[in-house]
């Protein structure tokens, strides 16, 4: 819970690094330093760390850099806000399977649901959702897959360059 609290207070407070922003732009084409642009500040920092950390380990692979930086877009179809997010982060503290649950997306859609349900399919579907959109701005098929799945822990590090990619993604992400 520490671990999450630092998290928040992160999100909350995030500048970003001009210098780091450069850098990471440089990585993308126009289209996805857009969508990129387009993150809440904190979702920026969070995805610039996890490029660093990345690159401190000596990764270099240009499908995992894109979909370090473009694993959150999803999040733009709705932002949330602070409060939204603590809410979020509780309830999967106390309950994953109530969270899950209320992150599903029901047969009418995105617009039947309440709007206290929103923030709770944003952190069940924004990996989907991000695919989608990473994949209209011009990313790679194994970005596209890596960004979809960066949520789902792979069943081990080896077995293909596209598993070990995402082992290594979803490894960050959950340091991050």
């Amino acid at each position: 819970m520490v671990y999450r609290l630092r998290q928040f207070w992160r999100t909350i407070t995030a500048k970003t690094d001009p210098l780091e922003l450069e850098k990471a732009l440089a990585l993308l084409t126009p289209g996805q330093a857009a969508l990129f642009s387009s993150l809440q500040p904190g979702e920026q920092d969070h995805a610039l760390v996890m490029v660093h950390k990345l690159v401190d380990q000596g990764e270099r692979q240009p499908d995992l850099l894109v979909a370090a930086l473009l694993h959150d877009v999803g999040k733009l179809r709705y932002k949330l806000n602070p409060l939204e997010r603590a809410m979020v982060v509780l309830v999967r503290w106390l309950s994953l399977e109530t969270a899950r649950r209320w992150g599903s997306l029901p047969p009418g859609g995105w617009e039947s649901l309440p709007h206290w349900r929103k923030p709770f399919v944003v952190a069940e579907q924004h990996d989907v959702w991000g695919a989608e959109l990473a994949h209209k701005a011009g990313v790679s098929p194994m970005a596209e897959n890596l960004i979809r799945r960066h949520h789902q822990p792979p069943a081990q590090a080896t077995g293909g360059i596209e598993n070990a990619l995402q082992y290594k993604l979803w490894e960050v992400d959950n340091e991050s």
